[in-house]
Formats: C-alpha cells, sequence, structure tokens
C-alpha cells in the first residue's frame, strides 16, 4: 500500500517484538551451514512461519522439502524450531541423513516433559491446536499417550483412561490467557493432575503478548506483523482482539489497507517472533513519511540467546 492521506499521527511501538532466540538461532543455522557446506542443503518443513524469511533462504540455496522422502540419501538436511517426533530421526538415519537439528530449545523442553512423563505412566494431556507442526512433534514423542486438548470445552469433556495419573504440558506459542482457562479447568477435573513447574509457553511469546496487552491501551487499532500460518502472530491479534481492540495481521506494508487506519490517529504496531525486522521498518517509514511521529512502548528486555546447534558432521 501507497500511504497518501492519513489520519495517523503517531505509530506506537511496542517493544520487544519480531524475531525471538529460537527463531534467531534456525534461520542462522541455515545460513550457516550454507556458508559451511553450500548447496544443496534441504530443510524439513519451513524453518519459521514467515513467507519473506523463506524466500530469503530459497534465494541463499535452502530447499523447503516437507517429507524427509524428498531429500536424497546422505544428504543434510535441518530439522526446523517446530521440533519433529522421534520417528522422523528413525527416518533420517535409515536414509543416511546428515541432521542439523534447529528445534528451538523451548520445544526440545515440552518433549522431554512429555517423555518423562511418559515413563511415570501418566496420559498426557497436550494443550494446543491441531494440525500445527510443533503439536504434531510433540504428539509423536510419545504415540497414542498424548491427548490434544485444544479449547475449554475440550477440557471440559476429554476422556482419560486413569484420571489420578494425568499431566499437562502446552504448545509453546499460544495465547497466555486461554491457556490459563483451559489448565485451571483441567485441575478442577483432575486435581492430582501433574504439570511443568515452569510455563511451556515460551518467554517471547509472553513478553509480545504482555507488550500487546499495553499497547491497546494507548493505540487506536493496532497492526501486528506475522503470517497467517504462524500461531504466535494469530494469538497477539487474539490478545488484542479480547480487549476490545481493533487488530489486524498483516504480512507487511502491502497488506495495510485504509479501511484499518480509519479515525487512526495512535497506531499500535508490533510482530511475531517469526517476522523479521525490516518488515516493521517499512511500515513505519511508510507513515513517517506520511508525517507520523513514532513512539516506543517497552515493557521488557530481551537478552536469551540460544547458540547454534551441532554440525551435522
Amino acid at each position: 500500500m501507497a500511504l497518501g492521506e492519513t489520519s495517523v499521527e503517531k505509530i506506537i511501538l511496542a517493544e520487544p517484538r519480531g524475531f525471538c532466540a529460537g527463531v534467531d538461532r534456525a534461520v542462522e543455522a541455515v545460513r550457516s551451514a550454507l556458508r559451511s557446506y553450500g548447496r544443496p542443503l534441504y530443510v524439513r518443513h519451513q524453518i519459521v512461519h514467515n513467507r519473506f524469511v523463506l524466500e530469503a533462504l530459497e534465494r541463499e540455496g535452502a530447499i523447503f522439502v516437507e517429507s524427509l522422502d524428498a531429500v536424497p540419501t546422505g544428504q543434510r538436511v535441518i530439522f526446523s524450531a517446530h521440533g519433529v517426533a522421534p520417528s522422523e530421526w528413525d527416518r533420517a538415519k535409515d536414509r543416511e541423513l546428515r541432521v542439523i537439528d534447529a528445534t528451538c530449545p523451548l520445544v526440545t523442553k515440552v518433549h522431554l516433559e512429555v517423555e518423562k512423563y511418559d515413563n511415570e505412566g501418566r496420559t498426557v494431556i497436550l494443550i494446543g491446536h491441531a494440525g500445527h507442526e510443533e503439536v504434531k512433534g510433540t504428539l509423536g514423542v510419545a504415540p497414542g499417550k498424548v491427548v490434544l486438548v485444544g479449547s475449554v470445552e475440550e477440557a471440559r469433556s476429554v476422556a482419560v483412561q486413569n484420571p489420578e495419573r494425568i499431566a499437562a504440558v502446552t504448545q509453546t506459542t499460544l495465547s497466555v490467557d486461554d491457556t490459563r482457562e483451559i489448565m485451571e479447568t483441567l485441575k478442577e477435573r483432575f486435581p492430582t493432575m501433574q504439570a511443568p513447574k515452569t510455563d511451556d509457553i515460551c518467554y517471547a511469546t509472553q513478553n509480545r503478548q504482555n507488550a500487546v496487552k499495553e499497547l491497546v491501551q494507548v493505540s487506536d487499532a493496532v497492526l501486528v506483523v506475522g503470517s497467517k500460518q504462524s500461531s504466535n502472530a494469530n494469538r497477539l491479534v487474539e490478545v488484542a482482539r479480547m480487549r476490545g481492540a481493533r487488530a489486524f495481521l498483516v504480512d507487511s506494508i502491502a497488506d495495510v489497507e485504509p479501511a484499518m487506519l480509519e479515525g487512526v490517529r495512535a497506531l499500535g504496531l508490533t510482530a511475531s517472533a517469526s517476522s523479521p525486522e525490516w518488515l516493521v521498518e517499512e511500515i513505519i517509514g511508510a507513515f513517517a513519511r506520511s508525517g507520523a511521529e513514532v513512539e516506543l512502548l517497552s515493557v521488557a528486555k530481551e537478552r536469551v540467546h540460544f547458540p547454534l546447534p551441532m554440525p551435522a558432521d
């Protein structure tokens, strides 16, 4: 969109926003492997859910595939930040693939929790969204022993074999508020249910949602930069709308429509954990050229850094 006349006088920019440590690590893992090994380099599933990131990596030489069957025997392959089921590791071994594991460490934490609870003989309830790549991987840690619950209604009706031997974990990119309500419902039904001592929802997801909660109080509308297939991007929009805000998910400045800005003087702006900062800067630049000022709203400082995964050889 080329901005013409607009009522927007101020952009209120949320901090933190954009890439988290896990996404940074995954993207750099691909680039580092390309520098070290050259082409071809295969990546199982989208390394992160953002088409601009994927297109850039494809131009640099990454080949994204949905199945390990598409990777020639003996080649290098990177597992995405969302993680995979143990069966995928077995499949890679059978095909003599050289794996670089870019799974976010916070997703790995959830996998280890599921494994622990399964070894204790517990049925594991996974709070998450059906079909999401992270959820597929977590379900695969203990096939047939993990039950997916995606809403309060499902939490009220979920059937388990032994109510006294239950544990619960969550997808890392959910809404903090929605997850809390589901977890409370499960605890009411299963008082002896075990849960991790620390929240499974990642620090970056929580921080970005907390920033949006503050943003809606000082904005007339909120733009969330992110892709439709990104769970954490959609949750940011939901968090804003649950608080009565006009909130819109946009991939880039090209998706910003005049109707989104009608009557808006203070425009809130944030980005999902898989969205590169240049997309935010592009939007800021467009409004700045139309005379809008920029104000920073900071709720937290993030200093988390994850080291690159081990090389394939």
